[in-house]
């Protein structure tokens, strides 16, 4: 399967395929013509899966630099070692950075890659679900800040997207059910058809072999997202749909306990809850959200007062002037960008 996201002289292609990863050279070098890659990987992907891909790039001279899994590496702090094993390996404005890994490394190889030199290539070869299906397509890299997530990156498109679904028989449960909170909010946002598939299913083993064609959707979802709003100022907000909620529960538990895609379940279900209060989104919605998330074994709730996160919702990436835009259903597919401010979220309840 191959989509092709066009943005012009930034248009790049996404090729999804079971064993694509042992091919990666092939691919890589359609577009990629210099002689010297850097794979930027972490201590759990690499031994699976650097020797696979460091195998298919014999015809370059590859180096390699292995980085500690989870999100607490996704911290400013780590760029200053990026960026000396760069200059370590001579890297220059025409050779390629490989982002190998999930949605950690792709957003740090990623922001190193647009900073260094001002940017230099990147491939991304995304290998957890959540990045296969959101973090690796769409251009967008960053690092976390001790205040916030995200709050440092820019806009940076890779030159190619290899996504193998092989790769996610290693993965564990836990990084599986993170993946489904994206693919869930996907099918909220703008497909109630794929909504009804993850819902019809009894869990991630019984989806499997749907798997192909469900990774193409959401990605397929984020590439029209993407290329009718390129730099995240009007559609492409559709795409936070949790997100406020959930950046901010990461945040409250400095990353160490709900995972990204557990975060954003229960945000999608919690302001959805809200909303619906409000008579802003369809009765039921918030139900079916729930369902959903207890086939792929996704929390709902987090037990903690919503007084405790609007202090961290103000410094919010999509709080503009004192003016939130947050996501809402109208109805399970149908989403939209609701302007309100921080009193949306006041209240005493338990998210």
């Amino acid at each position: 399967m191959k989509l092709t996201v066009n943005l012009g002289e930034n248009s790049y292609p996404i090729f999804i395929q079971n064993g694509i990863l042992a091919k990666a050279g092939e691919y890589i070098s359609q577009v990629f013509h210099g002689k010297r890659i850097m794979i930027v990987s972490d201590d759990n992907v690499f031994p699976l899966y650097g020797k696979t891909v460091t195998d298919s790039l014999k015809e370059y001279e590859c180096h390699s630099l292995v980085l500690p899994h989870g999100e607490p590496t996704k911290s400013f702090d780590t760029l200053p070692r990026i960026y000396s094993a760069f200059l370590e390996a001579g890297l220059t404005r025409s050779d390629l950075v490989i982002a190998l890994g999930g949605g950690v490394i792709g957003d740090l190889a990623g922001f190193a890659a647009a900073s260094y030199l001002r940017g230099v290539k990147l491939v991304q070869i995304p290998t957890s679900l959540l990045a296969q299906v959101d973090s690796s397509v769409g251009g967008k890299v960053a690092v976390d800040l001790p205040e916030g997530k995200n709050l440092v990156g820019a806009f940076f498109h890779p030159k190619l997207v290899l996504i193998d679904p092989d790769v996610l028989n290693t993965l564990p449960a836990h990084f599986i059910s993170d993946g489904m909170g994206e693919v869930i909010k996907y099918g909220c946002i703008k497909d109630a058809e794929l909504f009804e598939t993850l819902c019809s299913r009894s869990s991630f083993e019984d989806l499997k072999p749907d798997l192909v064609s469900v990774i193409s959707r959401c990605v397929d979802i984020k590439r029209v997202v993407v290329e009718a709003d390129q730099f995240d100022t009007g559609e492409r907000m559709l795409l936070n749909f949790g997100h406020t909620l959930a950046h901010t529960i990461e945040q409250y538990y400095h990353y160490n306990r709900e995972s990204h895609g557990e975060a954003v379940g229960i945000g999608m279900f919690q302001i959805t809850k809200m909303s619906e209060e409000k008579g802003l989104t369809e009765p039921g919605c918030a139900e079916k959200i729930q369902k959903a998330l207890k086939i792929y074994g996704l929390p709902f709730s987090c037990g903690l007062p919503l007084s405790d996160l609007t202090g961290a919702i103000k410094l919010d990436k999509k709080n503009l002037n004192g003016n939130l835009n947050v996501v809402l259903l109208k109805s399970i597919g149908d989403s939209y960008v609701y302007p309100t401010d921080i009193n949306f979220f006041t209240g005493t309840a338990l998210v």
